[in-house]
């Protein structure tokens, strides 16, 4: 029987079926910040179940409040930083070896294809991108993996997005799943893995199919994936080329893990980009989203580029080939978040911190903090920001503030003009 990458990987994982449709998986790996997981801690510690199913495949970060900026926090990671050094979790990231969850824990080579991945967080669906099922979980099903090593789900169905064309000049990943929300909507891709596929994906670098998977969620889908390929070889190498002869062996066996011809879906959507222009999100839905033409003019406050979104170093490279030799706005605070301490050391050597600090930029250590209003760039009530991040309800990055959701290279132009900007109408540097 023909099946989707989501059903192959289902079958190879499944534990139990205790109802119809009630798949128990093994899981591969949990992970685990500081937000979401002191819960759980504290009721296994008070239900005495505080121990983990295994130690190696329990992953660790504080990431976002880094350092903690209050009692609560602070209290929040020493629970998360306790618990770690009891249970003998090596792979713990604490302050100054952090970064952010979905940036760092792939950077390490946690995430490979096949794999089953499940964390407190929704963002989680970002690890689809290496041809794995992840998917965000609540408190109960986090407490059940860190104990046992399985959750259970829904049988899920997979819509296909079929993404073809060229990309135009200044239209990246994020303007292609802004577009993808778009048609889909907030909850079009409920209890649905998104398959994307198409010729722009099979280009994309692993950078732009995280950012890809990472707003799967955002039209309600469980999880988003794409095959694993001779790109996702590339950037694994360094951690598995000891279990493959070469690249070309590993890319052959990863194919087993790719949707049949022939396989199910609930829908196929396609897409062609060659004419699509850079978008952007108005109001307070993932899924109102515009063309940057409608918007441009629109004032701003703030300008964030950083988080699970678009905090990689591709992300920074774009956002700087915009500013180098030229200054922000005095009207907007511009304020970047490379996403990991090894990403922060690339754009230092490559000049590239340089540039945002000389274009006025505050650049900070990496954290989650502003996406969700929690710190390093909370708004005040009735201020604007142009954010990289990947929601934009209302009061998400601060109470009574509002957020655009849009590219690098539109936040980078944006900051240069105190509002919305088109970067198709700016000057490129070579960084």
């Amino acid at each position: 029987m023909a099946m989707t990458l989501a059903e192959k990987i289902f079958r190879s994982h499944l534990r139990d079926e205790p109802f119809p449709g009630t798949k128990v998986l093994n899981i591969d790996v949990v992970l685990c910040h500081e937000i979401t997981t002191p819960i759980a801690i504290n009721d296994l510690v008070a239900r005495g179940k505080d121990r983990v199913f295994d130690p190696s495949k329990v992953k660790v970060v504080i990431d976002h409040v880094t350092p903690s900026k209050d009692t609560k926090t602070a209290t929040q990671a020493k629970i998360l930083r306790d618990w770690a050094r009891r249970q003998n979790i090596r792979d713990f990231f604490d302050i100054g070896r952090n970064g952010v969850c979905h940036a760092i824990f792939p950077e390490k080579g946690f995430i490979r294809p096949g794999y089953t991945v499940i964390m407190g967080d929704s963002h989680t669906c970002t690890h689809g991108a290496f041809g794995a099922f992840a998917a965000g979980v609540g408190t109960t099903d986090l407490e059940v993996g860190i104990l046992k090593g399985v959750c259970s789900f829904r049988t899920p169905e997979t819509i296909r997005v079929n993404v073809n064309g060229k990309l135009p000049e200044g239209v990246y990943a994020k303007d292609v799943i802004l577009k993808v929300i778009k048609h889909l909507t907030v909850k079009g891709a409920t209890d649905c893995v998104i398959e994307f596929q198409g010729e722009v994906v099979k280009a994309m670098s692993m950078e732009s199919r995280m950012t890809l998977c990472n707003m799967a969620i955002e039209a309600g889908g469980t999880s988003g994936v794409c095959m694993p390929d001779e790109v996702t070889v590339e950037y694994l190498w360094p951690f598995i080329s000891e279990e493959y002869a070469d690249k070309a062996a590993a890319a052959a066996d990863y194919r087993k893990w790719w949707s049949d011809e022939g396989c199910t879906y609930k829908k196929v959507l396609d897409i062609d980009v060659t004419n699509m222009e850079p978008q952007v999100t108005v109001g307070f839905k993932p899924d109102e989203v515009k063309n940057v033409s409608e918007v441009v003019g629109t004032p701003v406050d703030q300008v964030y580029i950083g988080s699970c979104t678009n905090g990689r170093i591709e992300d920074l490279r774009v956002a700087a080939a915009y500013l180098k030799g030229k200054e922000i706005s005095p009207l907007v605070r511009g304020i970047v978040s490379p996403a990991t301490p090894k990403i922060f050391r690339q754009a230092d050597e490559e000049g590239i911190i340089r540039i945002f600090m000389e274009a006025g930029f505050c650049v900070t250590n990496p954290t989650c903090g502003a996406c969700l209003g929690m710190s390093n760039g909370v708004l005040a009530p009735g201020e604007v920001c142009a954010s990289t991040t990947n929601r934009n309800f209302n009061g998400r990055m601060g109470k009574g503030g509002m957020v655009h959701l849009m590219s690098p290279a539109v936040a980078a132009v944006s900051a240069l003009a105190g509002k919305i900007a088109d970067p198709r109408t700016f000057a490129k540097e070579t960084i």
